[in-house]
């Protein structure tokens, strides 16, 4: 009787374990972001720089405090993709990151498919925005746009252990 007991216990501890551990993931780090009117999408122009804002509407966000690339957006721009390429710098290698499902403005999949049909273009809208991440501005043909933040070079090497090197701006100290 008392191994029975255990084995319920047990199993209602790992369910709510389990649970819990999924409602933190998906939805308990995540807030969304107030906008600022103006300030939210911001692109590098060609030749580097201070990054500057485009026109945009319709602006969403989410960002969680617990990862520096957790941060999501959408928007929508009357720019055209010819008049952004010709202004701003475009992002190297750009790859969506997944947003939450909840979070349904933005589709991780159908941005990178418009990205590889070339139905959408990527810009880069801020070097280092946290140490070693960039966001990345992206905007289709119909002038919906997606905003994330990706590691950078340094980046990638600060988080996977390998030397960071002369290249890299130094670490901000905590």
């Amino acid at each position: 009787m008392t191994g029975k007991v255990l084995v319920i216990v047990l199993l209602l501890c790992a369910a709510a374990a389990g649970a819990s551990m999924y409602y933190l993931q998906v939805y308990g780090f995540y807030y969304e972001v107030t906008g600022r009117p103006g300030q939210d999408v911001a692109l590098v122009p060609l030749g580097g720089g201070t990054p500057q804002p485009i026109a945009y509407d319709g602006f969403r966000a989410i960002d969680a405090d617990s990862s520096p690339i957790r941060y999501r957006a959408c928007f929508h721009t009357e720019l055209s993709l010819d008049a952004l390429g010709a202004a701003y710098d475009p992002a190297p290698t750009p790859e969506p990151l997944t947003a939450p499902a909840w979070f349904d403005c933005y589709d991780a999949s159908a941005v990178a498919a418009a990205l590889k049909s070339g139905r959408a273009r990527a810009f880069l809208g801020a070097k280092n925005i946290h140490y070693g991440v960039d966001r990345i501005v992206t905007v289709t043909e119909d002038g919906r746009g997606y905003v994330w933040h990706a590691l950078n070079n340094c980046g990638q090497k600060a988080y996977d252990g390998t030397v960071v090197g002369e290249e890299c701006p130094a670490r901000p100290e905590n």
